[in-house]
């Protein structure tokens, strides 16, 4: 599978609550589980205005589709090509 960075633009995504949070996590395993194993979240990060997700998918496609069933953004969604990390 893929790896794919997807940058959500949600405004004051800084300021949701934890109960906010678990219910949008709720909502994405949900249609996860739907759409079967060609598609998975790994992790997301959390900064003012927006959200990073990290996910694994064998298309971007899946992504889309994903994001669509959600109605969650997915303003940028990027094909991670390689990694680095400090030595």
């Amino acid at each position: 599978m893929n790896k794919y960075i997807i940058e959500r633009e949600i405004a004051g995504a800084g300021d949701l609550t934890n109960n906010d949070l678990d219910q949008i996590t709720d909502k994405s395993c949900s249609i996860l589980r739907e759409m079967g194993p060609e598609i998975e979240w790994v992790e997301s990060y959390v900064t003012d205005n927006k959200i990073y997700c990290v996910y694994k998918a064998e298309s971007k496609d899946l992504i889309l589709r994903h994001a669509e069933q959600g109605g969650f953004p997915a303003n940028v969604i990027s094909e991670v090509k390689n990694m680095i990390k400090p030595k």
